[in-house]
């Protein structure tokens, strides 16, 4: 699907600009809208009563971010915040509906796009529950690879995203940098061998 299938939904609306650390929407409140990235990405994340965060995804220009909640018509399951300066457009039920009339195709698409969340979030849960800790790290290392293989974020970040501490993803980092996996730098991760990691998640399945 390429990025700018959902750009009919920015067409004459003006986006609305976000800065580093500042959140789109919140956890368990009513989704009235959802969100085309323009510019930018934005990291969905989960928290829990203690205050306790687990990162979903990472989601980049040309994504959608809210759709689910949106279309089901419960509050958010989960929250949203800019990890840079970006820009997003906001799509409510009028703006839905006239894109939709104008670019019916675009209903088809927004269902497998709704789809393939699902299954994400699916095999999200799945796999928090039965890999190990070094294939979770790998996985999320695959899924936040979009092309580029220089992905920017922390080890703590790495943690809170599989349920691991700081130092099980230094560690596994560690084995990875020492196979020549990936190379580390500071608040950054260089995939060099992407085959590698991604043959050592399956063959630990």
């Amino acid at each position: 699907m390429g990025l700018d299938i959902w750009s009919p939904f920015a067409e004459g609306q003006t986006p609305q600009a976000y800065e580093a650390g500042q959140l789109i929407y919140l956890q368990d409140t009513e989704a009235t809208q959802f969100y085309y990235i323009l510019s930018g990405s934005v990291k969905c994340f989960i928290s829990s009563e203690g205050g306790d965060e687990r990162t979903l995804t990472i989601h980049r220009k040309g994504d959608l971010i809210g759709e689910a909640s949106f279309f089901d018509g419960q509050a958010r399951v989960s929250s949203a915040v800019a990890l840079g300066r970006c820009e997003l457009v906001a799509i409510g039920r009028e703006r839905l509906t006239s894109v939709f009339s104008s670019h019916p195709q675009l209903a088809v698409s927004m269902l497998e796009y709704l789809a393939r969340t699902v299954r994400l979030l699916s095999e999200h849960v799945d796999h928090m529950s039965f890999l190990g800790a070094e294939q979770r790290i790998a996985r999320q290392l695959l899924s936040l690879d979009t092309g580029s293989s220089v992905l920017s974020c922390t080890h703590e970040e790495l943690g809170r995203a599989v349920g691991v501490s700081r130092v099980t993803v230094s560690r596994a980092l560690g084995e990875f940098s020492r196979r020549g996996w990936i190379k580390t730098g500071y608040r950054s991760i260089t995939i060099s061998n992407p085959a590698a990691l991604k043959d050592f998640y399956f063959d630990q399945k």
